[in-house]
């Protein structure tokens, strides 16, 4: 049985009178000790299916619709409100982007630390524990930044101790979401290699979303590339970077500036991700994609297996260049 399984997840948020899709959908498998990736571009509803795993989105305006959230065999999106607090964190922790922002600025890093461990295990709620969890995640003496003021550490050292508070009820899952966000790129490498290591260490399966391809290739099993609320491609990772199938993954590949490229103008995808109540008919890549027909604009079509193990949404994936004369080409077919 996978660790966390979303069926068809479909869910909208209320604006007055209007109803607005932000996910329509989406399915992935996440099986224990395993990394998936989420990608794609800001926008495309990566932070709303991972905050969407614990109900951690505030309801109204958000509103669930359809499918399903199995998180260990069990629906969360069934359950009540105290068998959502047992799961927050019991199982499933979260690593946000800016810790400046996730931290309570009032209280020292240590008593908040503690607090994660009064709910989830508290027989060992503890300064000694504390120490070792800060320790754990690469905080150079840890008795001192037990007392420190989230103002009073960098924010990598701030990141690190917002894993270390992830980490502290020990979850069988690690949803990270853009993690490096706002830190330079040294300590964006470090909190990486950080998180790839303790993985392992805690025996965790990590949700990891990000927009970095690079990151990519160096700790995901498994990717799913997102696109105005939905899943266009996944696969396995490194499948997906030598040989994407999607033309929006392929896209997003080539503005990845590279080594020794020389001084050539930077690919970028030319407009924007659709807003909410703004999403085309037919494939909702069609206005930004290089290789759309005419068909593209008026039938939309489902994840196609165009390889053993390779799924995407595009009747072009295998030859992106290639014509079709007949709409049956978006024959539909599900995962």
């Amino acid at each position: 049985m996978p660790l966390l399984e979303i069926k068809n997840l479909q869910l909208e948020f209320r604006q007055g009178q209007q109803s607005l899709r932000a996910l329509d959908g989406i399915s992935l498998v996440l099986n224990a000790g395993e990394t998936l990736c989420l990608v794609g571009e800001s926008g495309c509803g990566k932070s709303i299916t991972a905050l969407s795993i614990a109900q951690l989105l505030p309801s109204p305006p958000a509103r669930y619709i359809g499918g399903q959230i199995l998180l260990q065999g069990r629906d969360t999106l069934k359950m009540t409100a105290a068998e959502l607090r047992g799961i927050r964190g019991g199982v499933v922790s979260y690593v946000f982007q800016e810790p400046g922002a996730s931290l309570n600025p009032v209280f020292r890093v240590g008593a908040q630390i503690k607090e994660a461990l009064k709910l989830h295990r508290p027989d060992v709620a503890t300064d000694a524990e504390v120490i070792r969890l800060l320790a754990t995640v690469g905080i150079p003496a840890p008795e001192a930044r037990l007392r420190s003021y989230p103002h009073e550490l960098s924010g990598g050292m701030q990141q690190r101790v917002m894993i270390a508070m992830a980490l502290a009820s020990h979850p069988k899952l690690l949803v990270a979401d853009e993690p490096t966000t706002a830190l330079d790129v040294t300590i964006q490498a470090q909190i990486i290699e950080l998180l790839h290591g303790l993985k392992g260490q805690f025996g965790m399966a990590m949700l990891m979303i990000t927009h970095n391809l690079g990151i990519v290739g160096d700790l995901a099993d498994r990717a799913a590339v997102m696109y105005a609320g939905q899943i266009v491609e996944s696969g396995p990772a490194k499948d997906i970077l030598r040989n994407p199938l999607h033309p929006y993954t392929q896209a997003l590949i080539e503005s990845v500036p590279q080594i020794g490229a020389g001084s050539a103008r930077l690919k970028s995808i030319p407009g924007a991700v659709p807003r909410l109540g703004s999403v085309p008919s037919g494939c909702r890549f069609h206005p930004r994609c290089p290789v759309a027909q005419p068909v593209c604009a008026q039938t939309a079509v489902d994840l196609i297996e165009t390889l053993p193990g390779r799924w995407a949404r595009c009747p072009f994936a295998k030859s992106p260049r290639a014509t079709v004369d007949k709409p049956s080409a978006y024959a539909k077919t599900s995962p």
